[in-house]
């Protein structure tokens, strides 16, 4: 099931709980719900309403900081990328297989995360695959002079960062949400309204609020369960940070040999 039908399945048990508690009110004897019946009632409602809303809120801000911290990922290895072209660039033209290496690398990264399942198998083949190249790569290298020395130690270093970071996100995007919690939330706003609907009178105004408060649960749980998905999601990470690395390094070198 998709997040959409999650979260109408989930308005839908809320607002049922709702209206069953409407109509047991209507119908059951009025001992039941006399004013020492409705003190305990309204104790627990008011205990689900905080347990309910200090879970959703720590669930809503983990699951956006999961899309925040792809995204920040992504500005870091595009980042770390335009620094290691800068230095590739400076090196000589004798480094730009680097540079090509790195470029084939990111367009395997755009896959990994916004491709579907066979693409992601195969951008991790490719991308070690890579990493040996571009390990050969560097040892084949013979800088004649300290400043050719320093900047292949940190094109190591920024390339080393970026495979690091790179599997960092893989295994966060992976991560599921936690669906315990997602039916422990559920049960709860079941529990909420069922309450509330003891403590109210059937009518068009309690109808029309409990169905607003079955629609603000069901759309915090699509606003979790949307963030847990940051490539596919509707709140999809942009690709741009690493697209505009990919071009800046398929640029040639013209002008560090115009300088030598």
């Amino acid at each position: 099931m998709n997040s959409l039908s999650i979260a109408v399945a989930v308005a839908a048990l809320v607002a049922s709980s709702g209206l069953i508690g409407l109509i047991l009110q209507r119908v059951l004897p009025e001992s039941y719900t006399s004013d020492r019946s409705r003190d305990m009632i309204g104790g627990v409602v008011g205990l689900t309403t905080l347990l309910l809303a200090l879970v959703l809120g720590l669930l809503i801000w983990t699951a956006y900081g999961v899309t925040t911290l792809q995204q920040n990922g992504l500005q870091t290895i595009a980042a770390r990328s335009l620094e290691f072209d800068l230095e590739m660039r400076h090196y000589g033209r004798e480094a730009d297989p680097a540079r090509s290496l790195l470029r084939r690398d990111l367009d395997w990264a755009l896959e990994q995360f916004w491709g579907d399942g066979t693409a992601n198998a195969d951008a991790y083949e490719a991308s070690y695959k890579v990493m040996g190249d571009m390990n050969v790569f560097f040892d084949s290298l013979d800088p004649k002079q300290p400043a050719q020395q320093n900047l292949l130690s940190a094109a190591r270093a920024n390339y080393g960062f970026i495979g690091e970071q790179r599997l960092l996100m893989s295994l966060q995007a992976t991560t599921p949400v936690s669906w315990p919690l997602i039916y422990t939330v559920t049960a709860w706003s079941c529990m909420l309204f069922f309450g509330m609907g003891l403590l109210s009178r059937l009518g068009v105004l309690p109808l029309i609020m409990m169905l607003a408060g079955a629609a603000a649960i069901s759309s915090a749980i699509f606003l979790i369960l949307e963030f847990n998905r940051p490539y596919t999601g509707a709140f999809r990470v942009s690709p741009e940070p690493l697209e505009q690395a990919i071009v800046q390094l398929g640029l040639p070198s013209a002008s560090t040999d115009a300088k030598k």
